[in-house]
Order: C-alpha cells, then sequence, then structure tokens
C-alpha cells in the first residue's frame, strides 16, 4: 500500500510542488495571499477541491494516523496558528479547551486583505475548520467556527461576509 501523502506531508515530506509544511508556514503573508494551491496541502479534507483537483483527500488512513502520532496533530495545530495570524486571529488555551479570538495587534491590518463579501479566504477558512474537524481537532475547529460566527459575522464583518458564506462556516464541523 502507498503512503499516505498527507501523513508523509505532516512528516517532513513534500508536496505536489517539492514545498514541504516547514516551507509553507515560513512563508511571508503576501505569499499566502497570493499562491492558491498550498491550502489544500495544508488543511486537506474529505472532499476534492475545484482549484486543485490533484491535492491529496483524507483517507481513513489518514485520520488514523493523525489520531496515534501526537506531531501531526501537532503540526496541524501550528499550521492552524500560521494561518490565524494570517487573518489576524489567534489561538489560546483556556480552562475550558480552547478559543480562538481577534487579535488586536494584527486584526485590522490583515482584515482589510480578507473580511469583504465573496472574498476567497472565505472559502480558505470553512476548509481550515473542516480539515481540522477530520483529522481529529474538533475543539479547534469549533474555537474558529464560534470565532468567525460571533466575533467577526456579529462584529466588524456584519455587511462584509455573505449569507452563503455564514451558511458555509455554520456548516463547516458538522
Amino acid at each position: 500500500m502507498p503512503a499516505d501523502p498527507i501523513v508523509t506531508f505532516y512528516s517532513g515530506g513534500a508536496d505536489d510542488r517539492g514545498r514541504t509544511l516547514e516551507q509553507i508556514l515560513a512563508w511571508a503573508d503576501d505569499r499566502l495571499e497570493s499562491v492558491h494551491d498550498y491550502i489544500q496541502w495544508v488543511f486537506p479534507t474529505i472532499a476534492p477541491s475545484a482549484v486543485n483537483p490533484f491535492a491529496p483527500l483524507v483517507s481513513r488512513n489518514t485520520m488514523k494516523a493523525f489520531a496515534a502520532r501526537a506531531e501531526l496533530g501537532g503540526a496541524l495545530r501550528r499550521s492552524l496558528d500560521r494561518m490565524l495570524s494570517f487573518y489576524g486571529l489567534r489561538r489560546s488555551a483556556t480552562a475550558g479547551g480552547v478559543r480562538i479570538e481577534i487579535d488586536e495587534t494584527r486584526f485590522a491590518e490583515r482584515s482589510v486583505i480578507w473580511l469583504r463579501p465573496g472574498n476567497h479566504n472565505h472559502l480558505r477558512l470553512t476548509r481550515i475548520m473542516q480539515s481540522l474537524a477530520a483529522l481529529g481537532l474538533a475543539a479547534e475547529a469549533r474555537a474558529l467556527q464560534r470565532c468567525l460566527l460571533t466575533d467577526i459575522y456579529e462584529g466588524p464583518g456584519r455587511n462584509r461576509i455573505t449569507a452563503d458564506t455564514y451558511e458555509f462556516w455554520s456548516d463547516a464541523t458538522s
């Protein structure tokens, strides 16, 4: 049986373009914004991508590997933290688990990039939640969902998030 490409990538291997996870996570914000084919590797899902149809999909074996190997979940959390910073958000541990919230030091600058109707980053955020849920980080997926639906949609995102995006975000962790 061939090696799972997602597990290989998250274990230090390269994607189909020869990029490692660590290289991608080190990219500047403008590169994360302008390159569109990495997100499917960094946050893989069970559903094919229309943007990158050759990206690997999460399988049962992928899920089992992430459940069995703590270092894979740790790398996924690092990926989440990098993208949260990109969006002007942050993750923190709480007594109740995990919380994702607006990072007041970066949000004003970063939200200009993505907080507008129909922005492609809304789909990326949906993908991130779906990937986290599929790969065993359901608490982080729900924390991001809460942040997007409550902190963003009901706050600075009012009239900047479409009804369709709201629905995608609402359904992303189920």
